[in-house]
């Protein structure tokens, strides 16, 4: 729940809380249990919201309208502009009454295997946070990637040359009958998009491929 942004946590009749299970398995996220808001009544814990999502995996005859839950964190980001936003997940087991039921805006479903259409409540509550967060920050990482480089055409021509020339002093390719091989060979590289560190560290291969009779034969005349 923390991970994704959200730490305003209301627990409608816990049946144990503080928990020292729940604050172990809580880590760094402890706090959000420390500053829990516990009520009598789910009417209690929403009483100042403007706008409440119920998620429920359950078929309902109910006339809220009915999210999954990706089209219903775009609503919750509409609606949190301005106004104050409830998700509101049932007890892991029975889920909603229908009266409680009747509290909420709208109702949000997980697309799941129809054959098996039950997450834990965790689960749950990981699912929607994430969708959540993925609406209001239009899903940008929180990092920026390492900027790349990639070879030159300039470069890649040289590292084509001096593997055609490798492969042909191993004996793979016979330069009478060249045929479509190489050809393939380059546009098998040319799909990776190689960049300048890697041509070098490719080139580097290469040249220790054909230069170990030549090391030896330096070191035989040293010696």
């Amino acid at each position: 729940m923390k991970t994704m942004g959200l730490s305003r946590l209301h627990l409608v009749k816990p049946r144990h809380f503080p928990d020292a299970h729940a604050k172990a398995l809580a880590v760094n996220a402890s706090d959000v249990l420390d500053t829990a808001i516990v009520t009598d009544s789910l009417e209690e814990a929403i009483a100042d919201c403007n706008f409440v999502i119920g998620v429920s995996g359950k078929k309902r005859s109910l006339s809220q309208e009915v999210f999954t839950v990706r089209e219903a964190a775009a609503q919750a980001k509409s609606h949190a502009q301005s106004q104050q936003v409830a998700l509101v997940f049932g007890n892991e087991t029975s889920g909603f009454s229908s009266a409680e039921a009747d509290l909420f805006h709208a109702l949000a479903t997980i697309p799941a295997n129809t054959e098996y259409n039950s997450l834990n409540l965790s689960q749950a509550v990981q699912i929607m946070c994430y969708e959540c967060r993925m609406a209001i920050t239009d899903g940008e990482l929180h990092f920026e990637n390492n900027p790349t480089e990639l070879a030159t055409q300039h470069e890649l021509e040289h590292f084509y040359a001096h593997l055609k020339e490798v492969l042909t002093h191993i004996g793979y390719l016979n330069p009478k009958a060249p045929k479509k091989l190489f050809e393939r060979i380059r546009r098998m590289y040319a799909r990776t998009r190689l960049e300048k560190e890697e041509v070098h560290l490719l080139r580097g291969i290469l040249t220790l491929s054909i230069t170990p009779k030549k090391h030896r034969q330096n070191k035989q005349k040293d010696g």
